[in-house]
């Protein structure tokens, strides 16, 4: 139902409202790695394009696991889609949890059918940002 999907969007939205302690610094980049579940994949775009807007300059990646399989959305400010692009994060972190995903330099999506391995995955994207800005 509508209501449902507000309500959960609406609790993603203040859960990510509290993630100041997600955000970590990589090579002067501002990282932030986050797991919602049961969000549909518009709502986890919505969330991630919530979250640029809230870095400024960064890298976002979102994380979701229903009915077992995960989904990922990866996004990066324009500002550093020079450097760092989006496509390459969100495969990097979609081969952790079986599954493989592409998109936009600045806004990337991918699937994968392991939610048991969503958590380290997502802890492993600070590296992967690392590793690719070289």
């Amino acid at each position: 139902t509508r209501e449902l999907d507000q309500a959960r969007m609406k609790s993603a939205s203040s859960s990510a409202a509290n993630i100041g302690d997600k955000i970590k610094e990589v090579r002067g980049v501002k990282v932030l790695a986050h797991r919602v579940d049961n969000l549909e994949r518009s709502q986890m775009r919505t969330l991630v394009d919530q979250l640029r807007d809230k870095l400024g300059s960064g890298v976002v990646v979102v994380g979701s696991a229903s009915d077992g399989n995960v989904s990922l959305i990866a996004g990066v400010t324009k500002d550093l889609t020079s450097r760092i692009q989006a496509g390459k994060i969100v495969g990097a972190v979609a081969q952790k949890v079986g599954g493989k995903g592409g998109g936009r330099p600045d806004l990337a999506e991918a699937g994968g059918k392991n939610p048991e391995a969503l958590d380290s995955a997502l802890a492993e994207v600070y590296k992967i940002v690392e590793s690719l800005l070289g």
